[in-house]
């Protein structure tokens, strides 16, 4: 099946959302393409529960509802050219689908962060946002004893979601020092909306011990999950525990981007003022251009609407704004800047690339200045399992300073069937290219 739009939106989060709004109101024929059953991205998951954010999603959908854009759910982006060609994978319907525009808004959100620590594959660890996912799933943690740890203002949030569920929260353990955490709080009194969230969160987790400058640096079990060793640099203690939710801040997801030759720097994807990037006619906005929150992403999402149906001066009007929740990312960036001790933790046999069960031995072999992940990716198979380096690439960031260079279609595993079931080629896009790639 083959669709053309002036713009096309790839991510509905609070980027995507707000920038195919403003398209769609300027009079564009506006796609938004998600690969989830329901809109919102990871901030705004259907069953979120909350007053506050069904609220803001329910205005924001509302919105986009109005402005006449088309919605394309469980649409998952395989591969795409910057001749203005999209190919799709509808697993819901075994469809394949291709989408033609003019002008290319990327807004595909941000993904957890993991490091590697002895124990961090075993059976009841998970990542923050993973636990809090299951559980807004179904998945009952009543009575459980539940150990938070890693860095970010999602701690909190997900403490308080687990709290509130039943769960019995043994510590926030936030690996930033306390210096860098009082900065970034006195930084929030000129954001008095962010000041109260996190006020509020801090008063519904009374009681939980939050510690400082601390980390996991082992979980250890028999048949499950029995405890977590912590450290604060000084001191090892041992906390018991039934699970623990670790996640390390966020990294965006600029696979797209850099598939479609985007210049990626070490925050994210570079833009111009009004979120262009470095090829004419593609946006990006959110967090692929660099962590900065909901609000800064749904300013970004309306700047690039607004720009790519050429109302730059209606853009312009929003830029300051923007800018000032940039600058708030950038506080978070210093604020939960990761700290040495954490590259230091991996043991020799410390699993690094889970799909490929590749160890930190094998890749520290490779971690000479001639040599980089292309390297250990042919030695070692690093990075080429099912999950295609997302879940190890930051990890060999943090730990060896490698990035990604090599990313190709498709962008995410597919079946046999949506490569036998594509047209033999669409205008641009040659699926051949795709098997071989596949392949």
């Amino acid at each position: 099946m083959n669709h053309a739009f002036e713009i096309v939106v790839v991510g509905a989060g609070p980027a995507g959302l707000a920038a195919a709004t403003a398209a769609g109101f300027a009079g564009s024929r506006v796609a938004l393409l998600d690969d989830n059953p329901h809109v919102g991205g990871q901030i705004w998951r259907s069953s979120i529960g909350e007053s506050r954010q069904n609220r803001a999603k329910a205005f924001v959908v509302a919105r986009f509802e109005a402005s006449g854009a088309s919605l394309f759910r469980g649409c998952q982006v395989v591969d795409a050219n910057p001749a203005g060609h999209l190919s799709a994978w509808v697993e819901a319907t075994q469809a394949w689908e291709t989408f033609s525009f003019e002008r290319l808004i990327i807004a595909t959100g941000a993904r957890e962060r993991f490091l590697p620590f002895p124990g961090w594959t075993l059976p009841g660890v998970f990542g923050a946002g993973g636990l809090q996912a299951l559980v807004r799933g179904g998945f009952d943690i009543r009575g459980k004893r539940i150990a938070v740890a890693g860095t970010g203002p999602l701690l909190l949030a997900v403490a308080a979601h687990l709290k509130k569920d039943g769960a019995d929260i043994a510590l926030v353990a936030e690996q930033a020092p306390l210096q860098r955490l009082m900065a970034f709080g006195l930084n929030l009194f000129s954001r008095p909306a962010k000041l109260f969230q996190g006020i509020r969160l801090r008063a519904e987790l009374a009681g939980v011990p939050y510690r400082a400058g601390c980390w996991p640096v082992a979980a250890e079990r028999e048949r499950n999950l029995q405890a977590v060793q912590f450290s604060n640099g000084l001191h090892t203690w041992t906390e018991h525990c039934d699970l623990l939710a670790c996640g390390f801040h966020l990294v965006p997801n600029t696979e797209l981007a850099i598939l479609l030759g985007c210049i990626v720097g070490d925050h994210g994807v570079q833009i111009d003022t009004n979120q262009q990037t470095s090829i004419p006619n593609l946006y990006c906005a959110g967090e692929p251009t660099g962590i900065a929150g909901v609000d800064a992403a749904m300013l970004q999402g309306e700047i690039a609407g607004l720009a790519a149906c050429g109302l730059a001066a209606s853009a312009a009007r929003l830029h300051r704004k923007r800018d000032a929740h940039a600058a708030f990312g950038r506080a978070m960036d210093r604020a939960f800047a990761l700290r040495n001790e954490l590259r230091t933790l991996s043991e020799p046999d410390t699993i690094v690339c889970r799909c490929e069960d590749v160890r930190f031995a094998q890749l520290k072999a490779h971690a000479t200045p001639q040599s980089g992940w292309t390297d250990a990716k042919l030695q070692t198979r690093c990075g080429m399992g099912p999950c295609q380096g997302r879940v190890c690439g930051p990890a060999v960031n943090a730990l060896f300073g490698w990035r990604n260079t090599s990313v190709r279609s498709p962008l995410f595993p597919i079946p046999i069937v949506a490569l036998c079931s594509a047209p033999l080629s669409t205008t641009e896009v040659e699926i051949p290219d795709v098997l071989e790639n596949y392949l």
